[in-house]
């Protein structure tokens, strides 16, 4: 069984383009935190490729910017080349099934436009501001489970 699931933010503002014979795509690629902190404590972030075709491939070029949260379901492919100077160079993304958008146009669009770093964004490994640190995550110490008493929902 071949099936991926993610869930991370949009790298850059995606772009539609269209095969020889007019079929629409996009190629793009989400940041995805890892469950777990390095030894400074932060997270750090893996760059997933995304390809989503057709009317898929035109709705997350018309609605995401740079910043989205999405969920992205599909199948691992992997493929090679040679480069310019002979070397086979491999390749690996998902083709995505199904991209779910998980916030909301204005949100998306506030967050891409403001000079300040959002809290849900993510850090890279050299760890940059791009990114929320553990520091600044609550729930960080709390393990894999966070058990809320009934009383304190009233």
């Amino acid at each position: 069984m071949n099936r991926v699931m993610l869930v991370g933010r949009l790298t850059t503002k995606p772009e539609l383009r269209y095969t020889g014979s007019n079929l629409p795509y996009s190629r793009f690629s989400i940041a995805v935190n890892r469950t777990f902190s390095n030894a400074q404590g932060q997270r750090e972030t893996d760059f997933i490729n995304i390809v989503v075709w057709r009317k898929q491939a035109e709705n997350v070029c018309n609605f995401l910017n740079k910043g989205s949260l999405v969920s992205v379901e599909g199948r691992l492919q992997t493929g090679s080349y040679d480069d310019k100077d002979g070397n086979k160079r491999y390749t690996m993304e998902v083709v995505a099934d199904s991209v779910q958008f998980l916030e909301s146009k204005s949100q998306s669009q506030s967050r891409s436009t403001s000079d300040e770093p959002s809290p849900y964004d993510y850090q890279n490994a050299s760890g940059n501001t791009a990114g929320m640190s553990v520091a600044d995550d609550p729930f960080a110490d709390f393990g894999d489970s966070v058990s809320i008493d009934d009383n304190f929902l009233d």
